[in-house]
């Protein structure tokens, strides 16, 4: 089922971090849009959701092999969408494709919505919605991580980027 923007309430953060953490396998979808307005998901099974200067955060790692890495970095902006039921070869092909190759949303039939706050796009037949602006990036490389996570998941080097995005609104489909 489609929704539009009636379709969608409004919610505090709090009240959905059990199903962010849920669906953190098999995946949630992150949107984000390049200064040329191409959209692009990707799945991610990594993030945290917390307070940072005060501020409510998910912090999503995207390697720098990724092109959603150069989308973040032009227009800072993403989104988080927690998929609906049903939604699992979504999901799988955005961890397995790229947006180099491929128009996500038109492959998938899926509906890219502008954010209300930010211009990344939502997945509209996702079931929750979290729009952000980053406000702070780490990289992860040799001398801020431990040896132990660099071997066991950098033995190729291909580090990722820590993206702190302000969580501005959350919302779910009524």
């Amino acid at each position: 089922m489609r929704c539009g923007y009636l379709d969608k309430v409004e919610c505090r953060l709090e009240e959905v971090l059990a199903e962010i953490y849920d669906n953190l396998s098999p995946g949630l979808l992150l949107a984000s849009v390049g200064e040329d307005g191409e959209k692009n998901i990707m799945t991610i099974g990594w993030g945290l959701v917390g307070i940072l200067f005060g501020k409510p955060v998910f912090m999503v790692a995207v390697r720098e092999s990724r092109h959603t890495y150069k989308l973040l970095n032009e227009t800072g902006v993403f989104t988080v969408n927690i998929p609906g039921e049903g939604m699992e070869d979504a999901v799988d092909f955005c961890g397995t494709e790229s947006g180099r190759d491929h128009d996500k949303f038109k492959e998938l039939n899926l509906t890219a919505k502008r954010g209300r706050m930010v211009e990344a796009p939502i997945v509209d037949e996702c079931a929750i919605h979290l729009e952000c602006k980053v406000i702070a990036t780490t990289d992860v490389t040799e001398g801020t991580t431990s040896k132990e996570v660099l071997e066991s998941v950098y033995p190729a080097g291909n580090y990722h980027r820590l993206y702190y995005g302000e969580v501005l609104k959350t919302y779910r489909g009524a």
